[in-house]
C-alpha cells in the first residue's frame, strides 16, 4: 500500500501537473508563432510530462531500489521519445537545439520528485527552470558582452573560494600568533568578491556614461587609486578639473559602504558602532560630488571621463594584498602586544596613508578577540582620517593646488559631518576607549 493518504496523493500530482504547465507556459509562449503541430513540446506536453513523472513516482514508491530503476527506465523513454520529435522538428526548421528536450526532462523529474520527495525544493527547482528559460535573450546578451579576462577572473574566484580555502589550516603558524591562513586567505577572497561584485555592476550600468559613474568604479577597486588616476586627468585637462575633482570625490564616498562591507562580514558589532561616522562622511562626499558636477561646464552627458575601469581580481593584485594584509596582521599583533591600544592607533595612522581595506579587516578581527571594539573602531577612523589625507595631498602633488584645495575642501566637509554623527551616536563612549579628553 502507499504511504501517502490519497487527499495527499492527489495534491502532490496536482503540484506535478503544476510545475509542468509551469515550464510549459514559458515554452508555449516562446513558440506561440508556430502552426499547430509545428511545435515538439508546448503548454500541454510539458504540463502532461510534469503529470506523468508524478504519476510514475507514485506507482514506482513502494518498491524501493526496484522502482528507482522503473523510474529511471521511465525517464530514459521520455528522453527518446521527446528527443525523436525535437530531431525531426530541428530539421524541419533547419536548426539545432535541445533546450525544449531538457525542459520536458526536468517537468517530468520533478512531477516525479513533487510526490516522492520534498514538495518545496521541487517547485522552487520548477520556478528557477522557468526563470533560465525565460531568461534566454538576457542571458546570451551577458555571454557575449563577457571578457576572456572576466571568465578567467571569476573562475580564479571560485578557485580560491571552494578549492583553496577549505584546504588551508585554520590556525594560527607564525611565532606571535598573528597569522591564520584559512583567515587571511578569507579576507583576501573578501576584498576580491567585493571588487568583482561592483565591477560587474558597473559593466551592467555602463561606467563610460559619466564620471560619476566612473569615479565611483575606481573607489570599489581602489579609491587611492582612482583618486590619482583623476588626478592626473585634472592635470593633463584643466579644462575637465571640476569634474576630475568630482570623480575623484565619487570614489571617496563609495569608499564608506566598501569598508562598512568588509568590516560586518568579520565583526557585525564593529560595524554597527563605524556606521554613523563612516556612513555620514560617505554621505557628504557624494553630495560635494554631486555639487562639483553640476559647476562643472566643460564635461558634457554621456562624455568618458577617461578612467577605464579594469577588472579588480587580477591575481598578483590579490597576492600582494594578501602579502600586506598578513604584514598589517603581524604588525598589529607586535603593537599591541608591546604598547597596547596607542600602538595600534600608530600603527592605523600610518598604514592608511596608502590602504585602509587591509587596516579595516585586521582591526574587525582583532576587534573581536584581542582589543575590544571601541579601540578598533577608533583604529579604523584613525585609518580613514589618514587616508583621506594623503589623498589631499596626493591631489595637490599630481593635479595641482586647484586639485587639492576641491579634495581638501570635500575632505574637511566630510570629515566634520563624521565628527557630528559619533558625537550623536555616543561619542563618550568611543572617547573613552580612545583616551580622549571630552
Amino acid at each position: 500500500m502507499y504511504e501517502l493518504s490519497a487527499a495527499e496523493l492527489i495534491q502532490r500530482l496536482s503540484i506535478a501537473l503544476a510545475i509542468g504547465l509551469l515550464i510549459g507556459i514559458e515554452r508555449g509562449w516562446m513558440s506561440r508563432d508556430e502552426a499547430e503541430g509545428e511545435r515538439a513540446a508546448g503548454l500541454r506536453t510539458h504540463g502532461l510530462a510534469g503529470l506523468l513523472g508524478g504519476v510514475w513516482g507514485a506507482i514506482v514508491q513502494p518498491y524501493g531500489a526496484m522502482g528507482v530503476i522503473a523510474l529511471a527506465i521511465s525517464f530514459v523513454f521520455v528522453g527518446a521519445l521527446i528527443g525523436a520529435f525535437r530531431f525531426r522538428e530541428n530539421i524541419h526548421d533547419r536548426t539545432y537545439g535541445a533546450t525544449t528536450a531538457v525542459a520536458v526532462l526536468l517537468a517530468f523529474s520533478l512531477g516525479a520528485y513533487a510526490v516522492i520527495g520534498d514538495i518545496q525544493a521541487a517547485v522552487a527547482a520548477a520556478v528557477a527552470t522557468t526563470a533560465i528559460l525565460a531568461l534566454k535573450p538576457f542571458l546570451h546578451g551577458f555571454v557575449e558582452r563577457l571578457t576572456w579576462d572576466e571568465l578567467r577572473s571569476g573562475v580564479a574566484l571560485l578557485v580560491m573560494s571552494f578549492i583553496l580555502l577549505p584546504v588551508l589550516p585554520n590556525r594560527a603558524i607564525d611565532p606571535w600568533d598573528a597569522v591564520n591562513p584559512f583567515e587571511l586567505w578569507l579576507m583576501t577572497v573578501l576584498i576580491g568578491a567585493i571588487s568583482f561584485a561592483g565591477y560587474g555592476a558597473v559593466k551592467l550600468i555602463g561606467y563610460r556614461r559619466g564620471v560619476a559613474v566612473a569615479g565611483m568604479a575606481g573607489g570599489l577597486a581602489s579609491s587611492t587609486a582612482a583618486t590619482a588616476a583623476m588626478s592626473r586627468l585634472a592635470r593633463e585637462h584643466p579644462a575637465q578639473l571640476g569634474a576630475c575633482a568630482a570623480g575623484a570625490i565619487f570614489a571617496n564616498a563609495i569608499m564608506a559602504p566598501r569598508v562598512l562591507a568588509i568590516v560586518a562580514v568579520i565583526n557585525p558589532p564593529l560595524a554597527s558602532r563605524l556606521a554613523p561616522p563612516v556612513i555620514a562622511a560617505g554621505v557628504l562626499f557624494a553630495l560635494a560630488g554631486v555639487f562639483l558636477l553640476r559647476r562643472s561646464a566643460s564635461e558634457r552627458p554621456g562624455e568618458s571621463s577617461g578612467l577605464d575601469v579594469v577588472n579588480p581580481l587580477d591575481l598578483v593584485a590579490v597576492l600582494k594584498f594578501g602579502a600586506l594584509l598578513a604584514t598589517v596582521m603581524i604588525l598589529s599583533r607586535l603593537a599591541t602586544h608591546f604598547a597596547g591600544d596607542i600602538g595600534a592607533y600608530a600603527l592605523a595612522l600610518l598604514s592608511g596613508i596608502a590602504d585602509v581595506d587591509a587596516i579595516a579587516l585586521t582591526m574587525a578581527r582583532l576587534g573581536a578577540t584581542e582589543i575590544g571594539v571601541g579601540a578598533a573602531a577608533g583604529s579604523i577612523l584613525l585609518a580613514l582620517l589618514s587616508n583621506t589625507t594623503s589623498k589631499i595631498v596626493m591631489g595637490i602633488v599630481i593635479g595641482g593646488a586647484a586639485m587639492g584645495w576641491r579634495l581638501a575642501a570635500a575632505s574637511i566637509l566630510a570629515v566634520a559631518g563624521a565628527l557630528v554623527a559619533l558625537w550623536a551616536s555616543g561619542f563618550a563612549e568611543l572617547s573613552d576607549s580612545l583616551r580622549l579628553p571630552l
